[in-house]
Order: C-alpha cells, then structure tokens, then sequence
C-alpha cells in the first residue's frame, strides 16, 4: 500500500495507495473506448505521508526496491546509489557506477546444491556504457564481490530473463548474458532487432527505420525494449520490429506485432502484453499469444509503464501496474476474469476468450473446463454458420460436443424433429421483416461492436481504469459477430451433402462415447466393464454427452438412451441422403435407431434388404418375417423385390432365431415347408447351435402334424447325427418304421426295400428303444417281420426264440451263424480277463457252459416237429466252432447213424484247440524261465550299465604286485576302494 515517487527535483515522495470502492453500477464490460471510468468515490486515490526533499541532488531516474537487503536502490546524474528502505537515507553511492544509463533488480528462491536450504538471492545488474556491473545479496547479506562483464556496444536497457540470465539491449542488438558462467549469447532477430554477431559497430547501427524516415541521421536511436512475457517467453521490441524468444535466446516463431509507430516501453501484465504509444497518447493492450489489439487506452503524455514485481509482495501479483507521465500517474486495475471472458463473448471475440482461458490458471476462473467448452462449441456452431463445416464439426467434436445441440444445426431431413429449422419456413415473412429492419438500421452507422478506438483524452489526475479486455475492438482484428443464432440458413443442395459429410465422423464418435457407459440392452455399464480412464467418472463422462446432467442414474440411463437413439437415427438419415449403402452395415451393429423412422425410409426406397437387417437387429422378428412372407409370395418384377421371392430369404432368417423363439419359428416355417420342404427342413436339421438347441420334442409335434415323412427326418437327424439317447425318440422311430412296413403303401420294391433296410439297420443299433413294446407291433405270422422279430429277440436276449427264426422261418444258416458270432462277441467283450496261466473259458474241454453255438447246434440236429434234421449246417458249425463248444454235452448231441468219417474236421479242430493250448503253455514257461535266467545272472553279476547295479559276486584279486591306477602307490594293508 505504499508509492514511492522520485520527482525531476530530486526529491522523494511516499504515498498511500487507498483502495477505492466501486459505488458505480457495473456495465459488464459494455463500455466503449470513448466512455471514461468515473471516480469511484470522493475519497483520495492516494495520501502523501513524507516527502525527503533532499533525497537527491538531481533528478531521479529510476527506482527498485531490494526487499531481502531493506535497500532503496535509486539511478540519479548516472550514478547509482542505496538508500535504506526505512528512513530513505543515503548509504553508499557506487562508485563503479559512474556513467549508468540503467539498472535492473531481480530476487529469486535458490536451494544450496550441497545442503538444500532454500535462499532467497537478489541481485542488483547496472548498464555502465559498454560494462554491466553486478552485484548480489544472499538473504539479507551483501557478497563483497562484483561480476563485470564487458559488450561489444554500449547498454540501453537492461532486463533479467530468468534469476541467472539478462538480456542487454545494445546499439543495434541484443545478447543474452548467463551471469554465473560469463557466457554471452547474441540473439538474431528481425529487422533493427539485431543480425548475425558481429554486426553491432558501425557509425549507423542504431539507427531505425523510423529515426531516418522521419527525424533524419540526427534523430536519437530508438531504445531497445524488453520484457518478460509468460514463463519462460521474453519479448524484444526496437522500433516497429519484435521478436519472441525463450530463456535461451531461441525463436519462438511467431510473428511481429504490427506496430505503426514504435511504442516508447512495453510491459507484461497477467496476462496481457502492454505498450505505451507516446506519439499517440495511448496504452495498447494486447493478447500475447494471438498479439490482437484488445484495447486501446488514453493516457496523454504517458512515457513509463511500472509493473510491480510479485517478489516485492504479493498483492502485486497481475493486480495492475502503474503507467506514468510527467505529472500523473495511472493506477491501472482489472475486472474480474470471468467478466473479461463473458465481455469477450458478448462481444463475439471467441477466438480470444478461447485464448485467455488457456493463458489463466484454472484457480482464476470459475468452472474454466467448462467454459472453454461452451466457448468452443459458440466457436464451432459460428464456424457452421459460415459454411466451414470440416473445421466446425472438428471443433464439436474435440470438445465432445453433446449430440443433441450439433444435430439441431441440420434441417428436417437430417435431424428429424430436433431440428431448429423445422420452424423456419412458417416464419420466413417474419424475419425476413425483421431483417430488412436490422439492415435499415445498420446501413447509417457502424455497429457499437466496430466502432473506431476513441481518442478522447481521460480528465482527473487519480483516475482509477478498470480493464475492460471487451470493450474496444480494434480495426483489422479478427472477425466478430453476435452470440447465438439470429439468423440461421437453411442448408440444401451441395451445402447440405457437404455439412452432412463432415457429420458422420461426428455421430460415429459419438456412438463411440455412449457405446462407453451404455450397453446394448439400454442399462448403464458398470465401473468394472467400463473402458474409461480412472480419473473420470460415470457421471462426469455423460456429462460431455448430455445437454443438461440429470441426478439420479435412472434419468440418467433415460438421457443416455435418449440422445443415443438420436445419434443413432440422425446417423441412419445421413447414411440415406449421402451414402445408402452404407446404412446396412450399420444396421448389423448394436444400434439404437427409432424403428419407425427406418421403416418408413427403408421402405420408400424399396431396401428391403437392410429393412430386414434392421429388423433383425432391433430383435423385431415378426415385423421382418412378416415382411418376407409377402415379399416371398409376391411374384413382383422389381429387381430388389426380386432378390427376396421365394423361401430361401425366410429360411434363412429362421435359422437365425434362438431357440426361445420356437413359437416364432413354427409359426412362420409352414409356407416354406408348402413350397419346399427339402429347403424348410435346414431350419432343423441345419449344422448350427440354433438348430441344435431347438426343443425337440415341440418340433417334432409340429413335423408330424404336417408330415409324418418330416417326422421321420427329424427322428433320423437328431438320433444318428446328433446322438440323442431320448427312449421316447427312439420308440417313436420304431413304431413309425414297423407301421410303415405293415400300412405304408411304397411307389415300388426298392422304396419298401429301403425302408425294411433302414427299419432293420435301427432295431439292432438302438440300445434305448422298448423291446417288449416293439415285439408286440410286429406279427408272429408275417414273413416280413421275421428278421426285424429276431433282432428284437436278440435285444431280449432270448436268443433261441431268435435262432428259431433264422433256422426254421428264414433257412437262412449264414445269418444264424452271423447272429452266434455277434453274440458271442458281445459275451466276450463283457467277460473278464482271465488271469495268466488261467485257461480260457471257450476253450477249456471241461466246460459244461452252453454256449450259442451249442443251441444252434441243437436246433439243427434235434429240431422240434415237424421239422427234420439239418446235416450239412451242423456240420458247418461242428467244424468252424466246434472248438468253442463242450465236448461232452456236444456229442451228446451226435446221432449215432451219423458215420464219423463225417465228423473229421470237428475232432481235427479240437485236437488243435487242444495242442494249441499245450504248446502256448510251453512256450509261456520256456519265457518265463528265460526271465528268471536274466534276473539271476543280473543279481549275481552285474547289469553291463555304467554306474549301475554291480551284482553279488564281483570281486578283485589284490597282490603284493598291485598297484592304485591312479596314484601308482602299492596297496599293502591300506583301505581300499574298487573304481568303477
């Protein structure tokens, strides 16, 4: 709250700065330049408290605080000189700097390198001609030793870069001096900024292009500017050129202010770029960044702008500055950021709103993500409006735009009823009226907005300026126009196919977002399966989607859905008006179109196609299959209806349908089963998990309804291809086999052949069928069932009754000799193992089992009446399975007129069923002993193997003579150790 004022007498005046409460009504930054701030209250801007008249015996030039040293340090007749801060007094004037031009003072926090105790270091740089003298205090302790450095040209100006780096504004250049190494950097620049080194000498260096255009060779050089901008960014200024450069005298690339006149100093206020136009009486303030005029201010006769330093104290910290002529002083101040970004937009300046809000910190603004945001989506929605539609929809969607409020920018036929042009044909009259007034008006001035700068003079020595960044636009800045749309126009022909181009990549984002937090089913996501990054949360996401954040998750899920099915059915119309065939393979993702929409557009241009596709999809199966069967039964000439006439399309469809849809199914398979059954059966007997999985039992209702043929495909499907073992699938089957055979009429005898094949192939494959059941559909009497009767008896195991069939119905002795086979197979495999040297019951002599072989045997020897004996078959049997039956019970059987010449292969087969078994036990016993050899001669010996068993009866002869192998030392009475 104090300000210290060196005067051209010498002497020193201290102030205190009051601060002054704002009792005006606030304009919000609608001022503009020619409106003057009026004072804020009858009480005094400033008191003076002291005034030292002999401070100094000439004028004071400049002044700089050292708060760590409480030193006062002041330039007066070129020389420099301390002061303490207190009571002003004199305590030591600098010799060395005898012939000063400038000084600069900074103070930073330094850590010691070895310990890591932070200190504060200031220090104090003074321009002597071509020296630049230092000094330096640590804390509050002056270091007895000064740094010089010399340049190659005279110092004007001085400014510290960074706590070690000064930039000096020589002659003719600029060099940057690294004051702890003595390193000195030349910066080249553009124009009078400075060339290549080497080029500062020269009778003419500092001569400008302004100082020889308009005050000739004679005219004083212009003085070279420089101040810090943003951190790490400096700007240099001689004459109309500039140059930004960072800490290392590098090039920041950016372009020069477009200066007229060159300014008389320049500054850096938080987070503004100054410059003080003497010529002109005028402040400039500016953007760094975008280096627009934002404002201009009158200050007549102002030379110096004073920016406090924030390590004086912190109230200074981008609160203002103070601007400076030969008998006043400007405080200037600010308005609040969030009233300078709000004035920019009211105004129309998006582009350095945007800006602005990047420069502040996000501790200065209220909700600055969100007003950067809504900012870029005014940007955005004006870039629209001037047909730029690639960067605006670009600009949406870098700020993940919500849906809602880009889709209403497009006309009725893109965004259907959310469209803000659907009103706009009802009232063209009006505001086509209310336009030719607004173009009335505007025709006889200027708008406020484009207004001129004011030069009108500020009156009052204690004037107070509120920076108002809004309330002046300069000519040639960018372009500006009203927030909001006033007049929207309506898009068609190229603009529309162009706008709705640059739509789809937004819309597909969009879904890409939703697709984040909402499942296909319409609910939200959970944390878990929710692929978004950990620092954002659910409801912060949809946010950025929706218009308005509902509270609780139900409206929540209810606005999610809602601007999905918005996203969703806009991006259907734009696929339609731009590009149809790309709308179909929209439709085989999850998708969230209005239903209605796509129908009536589908419809109207006959794609039937991704009609049906949709349907599918939204899991509207009737509407689509609905839609087949008229397609499919009407014989249209169309090439599209075309494509869907017959059941194929039907079918198809149907074997699309999870089983839960059974009833679906059967309702709409029945027109494809009339046209063509064989086609309408891969419905169920198709390869699929769909077909697999249907309710069986319900098909097969159904099939047997329509056609006990289909019936019996299903049966032969789901039984031998797909293994079902259902007893009652299995009895079915056989019942419709054996009616067949007794009731079916066939076209011919290969049909009923085939049918008597397969009836019989299923019967003695079958394991899960009824026997009984199935015996009693067949008749004893009917020559037709006497083998399918015998396979059922086989399966009852009666197997006499079933051998009966063969000897005495069929006199068939090959296939009763092929039924004792599988039988005897069958008993075998059941049987257990038998142990080793135990012999086998087949062939054991003294068996008394009777095997199937034995009753066969019996049946054709001793036949019951009136049947007769049949020699040659049993003799076929007694020779090839003679074997296998007992010996006692089967001579028994053997008539005694039967001469034994005929049975010579039976005895001859068992004489070698008998040596067979000598001889294996012979051969087993002679392995057995060999075996018992080995294991012997291993056990005694040894096994041959390196390392292995060494066996029993090994042993080593040791003699007076011998001698260790390795160590060649006698054994005598050692211990000893046999190597392997």
């Amino acid at each position: 709250d104090r300000l210290l004022v060196g005067l051209n007498t010498g002497s020193l005046r201290i102030y205190r700065v009051n601060e002054l409460i704002d009792e005006s009504p606030s304009q919000n930054g609608s001022s503009t330049e020619d409106q003057r701030p009026s004072p804020l209250s009858k009480q005094n801007a400033v008191d003076l408290m002291r005034e030292e008249e002999k401070f100094s015996k000439y004028k004071v030039e400049q002044l700089a605080i050292v708060k760590e040293a409480n030193l006062l340090v002041s330039l007066s007749n070129a020389v420099v000189s301390t002061h303490d801060l207190q009571t002003y007094e004199l305590q030591e004037t600098l010799v060395k700097t005898k012939g000063a031009t400038a000084f600069a003072v900074t103070s930073n926090i330094v850590k010691d390198p070895f310990t890591g105790v932070p200190s504060i270091v200031s220090r104090l740089a003074v321009a002597v001609k071509r020296r630049v003298i230092l000094w330096s205090w640590h804390d509050s302790e002056l270091n007895p030793e000064t740094s010089e450095f010399t340049l190659v040209t005279g110092v004007k100006t001085l400014t510290w870069a960074t706590g070690t780096k000064l930039v000096a504004g020589l002659t003719s250049s600029y060099v940057l001096v690294e004051v702890e190494t003595s390193n000195v950097t030349d910066v080249v620049g553009p124009g009078s900024i400075g060339g290549a080194p080497g080029q500062d000498g020269g009778r003419f260096g500092g001569v400008g292009v302004s100082t020889i255009s308009y005050m000739g060779l004679g005219g004083a050089a212009p003085k070279p500017l420089a101040t810090q901008l943003g951190e790490g960014e400096l700007l240099l200024a001689k004459d109309i050129n500039t140059h930004f450069v960072d800490t290392e005298g590098e090039s920041l690339g950016r372009r020069q202010i477009p200066w007229a006149v060159a300014p008389e100093a320049v500054g850096y206020s938080y987070p503004y770029l100054l410059a003080l136009q003497a010529t002109k009486g005028t402040l400039e303030v500016r953007n760094p960044e975008t280096l627009t005029l934002l404002q201009t201010i009158s200050l007549p006769h102002a030379s110096q702008i004073y920016i406090s330093q924030p390590n004086i104290s912190l109230a200074h910290a981008g609160k203002g500055f103070l601007v400076i002529s030969e008998r006043c002083i400007w405080r200037m101040g600010a308005l609040q950021y969030d009233s300078q970004i709000d004035a920019l937009v009211d105004h129309g300046r998006l582009d350095e709103a945007i800006s602005l809000l990047g420069m502040l910190e996000d501790a200065l603004l209220k909700d600055k993500e969100g007003r950067l945001r809504e900012i870029k989506m005014l940007k955005a929605q004006w870039l629209f409006d001037l047909r730029r539609y690639r960067e605006s929809l670009d600009l949406f969607t870098e700020v993940s735009a919500p849906p809602d409020r880009v889709i209403r920018l497009f006309p009725p036929i893109i965004a259907g009823h959310t469209s803000s042009q659907s009103n706009l044909h009802s009232h063209t009259e009006k505001n086509g009226d209310m336009e030719k007034g607004q173009n009335e008006e505007g025709a006889s001035g200027t708008t406020e907005l484009d207004k001129p700068p004011s030069t009108e003079e500020r009156s009052g020595r204690e004037s107070v300026y509120i920076s108002r960044v809004s309330s002046v636009d300069a000519p040639g800045s960018s372009g500006t126009r009203p927030v909001g749309v006033d007049k929207v126009a309506l898009l068609d022909g190229k603009d529309l196919k162009a706008a709705t181009a640059e739509l789809r990549p937004f819309l597909v984002s969009a879904r890409t977002r939703i697709q984040r937090y909402l499942n296909p089913d319409g609910s939200l996501k959970d944390a878990q399966s929710r692929p978004t990054p950990a620092t954002s949360s659910v409801q912060e996401a949809q946010e950025l989607l929706l218009a308005q954040a509902p509270q609780s998750s139900d409206e929540r899920r209810q606005k999610m859905l809602e601007t999905a099915k918005v996203v969703d059915t806009t991006l259907f119309r734009a696929y339609m008006f731009a590009s149809p065939s790309l709308a179909g393979p929209l439709f085989r993702l999850d998708n969230f179109c209005d239903p209605d929409v796509v129908k009536e557009k589908l419809i109207e241009t006959e794609r039937y196609n991704d009609l049906v596709d949709f349907f599918y999809g939204k899991k509207l199966h009737q509407q689509a299959l609905d839609l087949l069967e008229r397609l499919g039964k009407d014989d249209r000439k169309s090439e599209t209806a075309s494509q869907l006439t017959g059941p194929q399309r039907t079918v198809a469809y149907l074997q699309g349908l999870p089983p839960e849809m059974i009833d679906l199914i059967l309702q709409y398979v029945e027109w494809p089963l009339k046209e063509d059954p064989d086609l309408a059966m891969d419905v169920f007997l198709a390869d699929s998990e769909n077909a697999e999985s249907l309710p069986r039992q319900k098909v097969l209702d159904f099939l047997r309804k329509k056609d006990k043929a289909l019936a019996v495909k299903y049966l032969k499907h789901i039984i031998g291809e797909l293994d079902d073992s259902t007893p009652k699938f299995h009895q079915e089957l056989v019942e419709i086999y054996v009616r067949g055979l007794k009731n079916q009429r066939f076209s011919d005898e290969l049909a009923r052949h085939e049918w008597e094949t397969d009836t019989l192939s299923f019967l003695r494959s079958s394991r899960n069928y009824q026997p009984y059941k199935a015996i009693k559909l067949m008749p004893a009497d009917d020559p037709i069932f006497y083998e399918a009767r015998a396979i059922v008896l086989n399966k009852m195991g009666q197997h006499r009754q079933a051998l009966d069939i063969y000897v005495f119905k069929l006199k068939d002795p090959d296939k009763a000799e092929d039924y004792c086979n599988q039988v005897q197979l069958a008993e075998a495999s059941s049987a257990t193992i038998p142990k080793p040297g135990q012999r086998s019951p087949a062939t054991d002599l003294t068996d008394k089992t009777t095997s199937i072989y034995h009753t066969l045997l019996a049946l054709y020897l001793s036949p019951p009446p009136p049947h007769r004996p049949q020699w040659a078959p049993a003799l076929n049997i007694l020779a090839k399975h003679g074997a296998r039956m007992p010996a006692s019970s089967t001579l028994d059987l053997i008539p005694e007129v039967l001469p034994i010449k005929d049975l010579e292969s039976y005895f001859r087969g068992r004489i070698r069923s008998a040596n067979t078994m000598v001889n294996q036990s012979r051969v087993v016993s002679a392995l057995r002993n060999s075996l018992a050899f080995n294991e012997e001669a291993k056990l005694r010996l040894d096994d041959g193997v390196p390392g292995g068993h060494g066996g029993r009866n090994r042993h080593v002869v040791i003699t007076e003579d011998r001698v260790c192998g390795v160590c060649y030392k006698r054994f005598g009475g050692s211990a000893i150790k046999v190597l392997p």
